[in-house]
């Protein structure tokens, strides 16, 4: 029989020492003393057979799995693995590591995340049920939201403002201040009728400055929502044209929406930022090396990575519970405006 795959197991580290499981144990766990001869014999076993501990094992005994999960609504999307990238240079110095996964948003999917065990949950959606998260810290496991949402209600979190709020209102001042009054926002695509409102504070953030600003808004006019896909986008953006709307500015939840509605506008002949500006959010790729280029919205990820790996290890190392972070965004102005 060929066990060439066969796990090696802690008891077949102590049979190749020469010691018991239990001074393997300490060995690995380095919580009790060991005589520096035992401790040697054991490290060597564990080098010359390759031994790996069994992780998820050791957190059905109380102690960490070392494993944080992310869940996010769209996981092919740029700026998360963007921020997972950030993330993972500060949680693999602290001995974490990290797993990317799509939200379902039924209770099998919660169930799941549960029984995995994991030390810690990072989430950044807008469509995830808060009585999930509820269920996530009902079994004790650190949670941090990215607030892209008002969870005022959630208690026992760690909170990052991420800049979405601030941010939508700067990229709306920076509009008024190119001269722009009738300004058109494109909202998310969604196949599943994920669409924003005011809980959303990029939406949130769009809709209170143009009220705030004195300028003509009604969301049924400044709004295109409810689209399943691109080319919805575009037909709505034209016939909102069409029907009359002055649309002299874009602001695109996101740079590829702001992509978007360009080539939306462009198709009816009217020049980039001469007639129209864009803005987007993100500083995507796609926002630099697009003619012209976009003006976008850039958000601290690297700080925002660092504040989330900081905020689990301390709920994870002490069961505190840390102050909210508020980051803000930076304006990246090109060619678009």
């Amino acid at each position: 029989m060929n066990d060439s795959f066969k796990r090696v197991t802690r008891a077949d580290v102590a049979r190749y020492a020469g010691v018991s499981e239990t001074v393997v144990s300490y060995v690995v766990n380095n919580n009790r003393y060991v005589s520096k001869t035992k401790r040697q014999l054991v490290e060597q076993a564990i080098k010359d057979l390759n031994y790996h501990p069994n992780n998820a094992a050791r957190s059905l005994k109380g102690k960490n799995s070392n494993h944080i999960i992310f869940i996010a609504d769209q996981i092919t999307n740029e700026h998360f693995s963007k921020i997972i990238s950030e993330m993972d240079h500060f949680a693999y110095d602290m001995g974490y590591l990290i797993s990317l996964c799509a939200n379902r948003n039924n209770k099998e999917f919660v169930s799941q995340i549960i029984s995995h065990q994991y030390d810690g949950i990072v989430i950044s959606s807008i469509s995830f049920p808060e009585v999930y998260i509820r269920e996530f810290i009902n079994a004790r496991i650190p949670v941090v939201l990215l607030m892209n949402r008002d969870y005022s209600e959630i208690k026992g979190v760690g909170k990052i403002y991420t800049g979405l709020y601030t941010g939508a209102k700067d990229c709306v001042k920076h509009l008024i201040g190119k001269g722009r009054k009738n300004i058109l926002y494109l909202d998310r695509i969604s196949t599943r009728g994920h669409f924003s409102n005011m809980d959303d504070l990029r939406y949130r953030g769009f809709v209170e400055q143009m009220q705030e600003s004195g300028l003509p808004f009604s969301e049924k006019v400044n709004i295109i929502t409810g689209c399943k896909d691109e080319s919805e986008v575009i037909e709505k953006v034209q016939q909102r044209i069409k029907d009359g709307f002055a649309v002299d500015a874009i602001f695109g939840r996101n740079d590829k929406l702001a992509f978007i509605g360009m080539q939306a506008v462009k198709e009816l002949g009217n020049r980039i930022p001469q007639d129209i500006s864009v803005i987007g959010f993100d500083n995507s790729t796609l926002s630099q090396y697009n003619s012209p280029t976009i003006t976008t919205m850039e958000l601290d990820r690297k700080e925002i990575g660092k504040a989330v790996i900081d905020m689990l290890h301390q709920m994870i190392d002490t069961g505190t519970i840390p102050e909210p972070v508020d980051f803000s965004a930076q304006l990246l102005e090109r060619q678009s405006t």
